[in-house]
């Protein structure tokens, strides 16, 4: 398909770069950009696709979404808007591979909650994070309230949404916001080397560990434990592991086949 707002391009090894493109707007999601991005996602084959990279075009990821559209809606369609927002950022977040955040300029709103879907978020040093919905007379309506607790803790998600500040990068990192900061220049080198990590190891592995921490998210110690021991014993099941095993008992490089 093609899009009018979203630039898909491929690397090696199925590494797949996604860019916003509605600069002018800042990258703000409307219903047009958020069906681009839920079509998008759902033509990401498991198989083919190891690591996603989310970013903007210009000086914003994604500065929010679009106060023009949502001005007018009723309850009802308001409803309907949130919830679509909140099941593509599900989408996200559900892949079955990492999906690393490159947050190169303005993360607000719909933009900070974007970026919360992903599994890693690495910043421009001129990113800028914040969840200013109340300022508008709305609260976050993508999984904010459920996604930012979980990442920096229930006082300064309160803090952040209730003030509706906007924070700046170092602060985004000194709170667990972020993995890292770099210079605006290094952004593209510092996902490159992270990606380049993520790819010399076993991809079934990195996709059940993704999967267990995911499903994590809210079980007790012992369903958490037992989650674990489940995909632990998964990997057994694969010729990934054994590779893996025989190469370092041999001290070789692994040749995985994601198999």
């Amino acid at each position: 398909m093609d899009y009018r707002f979203l630039k898909v391009s491929g690397g090696p090894e199925g590494v797949v770069k996604l860019t916003i493109s509605s600069p002018a707007t800042l990258n703000a999601l409307n219903s047009t950009i958020l069906g681009e991005l839920e079509d998008f996602v759902d033509s990401l084959g498991p198989v083919t696709t190891r690591i996603l990279v989310i970013t903007g075009e210009g000086k914003a990821f994604v500065a929010g979404a679009d106060i023009s559209e949502m001005a007018h809606l009723s309850e009802e369609e308001g409803f309907a808007f949130g919830k679509r927002g909140a099941r593509v950022f599900k989408k996200i977040e559900d892949l079955p591979f990492p999906v690393i955040a490159a947050v190169n300029g303005f993360a607000l709103g719909g933009g900070c909650e974007l970026a919360m879907s992903c599994d890693i978020r690495i910043a421009s040093a001129k990113a800028r994070f914040g969840q200013p919905e109340v300022g508008l007379g709305i609260i976050p309506g993508f999984s904010g309230t459920y996604r930012l607790p979980k990442l920096v803790g229930q006082g300064i998600a309160k803090e952040l949404i209730y003030t509706g500040k906007m924070i700046g990068a170092d602060e985004a990192l000194r709170i667990g916001l972020v993995n890292s900061v770099v210079a605006p220049e290094e952004l593209d080198a510092a996902v490159n080397a992270l990606v380049s990590a993520i790819l010399k190891n076993a991809p079934i592995a990195v996709g059940f560990a993704k999967s267990c921490i995911n499903e994590n998210y809210d079980l007790d110690v012992d369903e958490s434990i037992a989650l674990e021991n489940r995909y632990f014993a998964k990997c057994f099941a694969t010729s990934d592991q054994k590779e893996g095993m025989v190469a370092f008992l041999n001290k070789r490089p692994a040749q995985f086949k994601n198999e």
